[in-house]
């Protein structure tokens, strides 16, 4: 019994780690902490084959003027709230549009646990199950825990701090 909620714990972690993983690895090349970040044919406005420092400027304005919602020329703190959670939105959105478009093989707006766990899980489990018995052991889950620090850093990819040392297991 123990090890059946283990390896359920264990599955619904990988599957949290794959949606996390599924946004990383779908977002486009050219996205920065910021949102989308311009080619240089969108900055180069006067199409001459160089950005220059006014295009730059006018590229800066563009994006105050969108935060600056009443248009006094300046941003208050409810301004730059409101533009931080729109993005977010559209961030959000983004990424409901791309799993849906991945996972829901049926097309029918909805993700069966099927359709949710596919063939991603289960490549996630074989990399953490290393000596391919079925079952992930203490040494296997902390080796994956050890490549994901280093790959991530100790508080994770955004330096937010993990809850506990063992959260699948309960075990610190």
């Amino acid at each position: 019994m123990r090890n059946g909620i283990l390896m359920a714990s264990l599955s619904a972690a990988i599957l949290a780690g794959a949606a996390t993983q599924g946004v990383a690895a779908g977002d486009d090349m050219d996205r920065g902490h910021h949102g989308k970040r311009p080619s240089f044919e969108e900055l180069d406005t006067n199409g001459d084959g160089a950005v220059s420092r006014d295009e730059m400027q006018a590229r800066m304005q563009a994006r105050f003027d969108e935060a600056d919602a009443d248009g006094d020329g300046k941003i208050t703190r409810e301004e730059m709230s409101a533009r931080m959670e729109a993005r977010a939105a559209e961030r959000r959105e983004r990424f409901l549009n791309r799993m849906f478009e991945r996972q829901d093989a049926d097309a029918d707006g909805a993700l069966t646990m099927e359709e949710m766990r596919g063939d991603r899980a289960d490549r996630m489990f074989a990399k953490v199950d290393q000596d391919g018995n079925g079952a992930v052991s203490r040494e296997e889950f902390d080796a994956m825990k050890e490549r994901m620090h280093k790959r991530h850093g100790k508080h994770g990819k955004h330096g937010k701090h993990k809850r506990g040392d063992d959260a699948v297991t309960g075990q610190d």
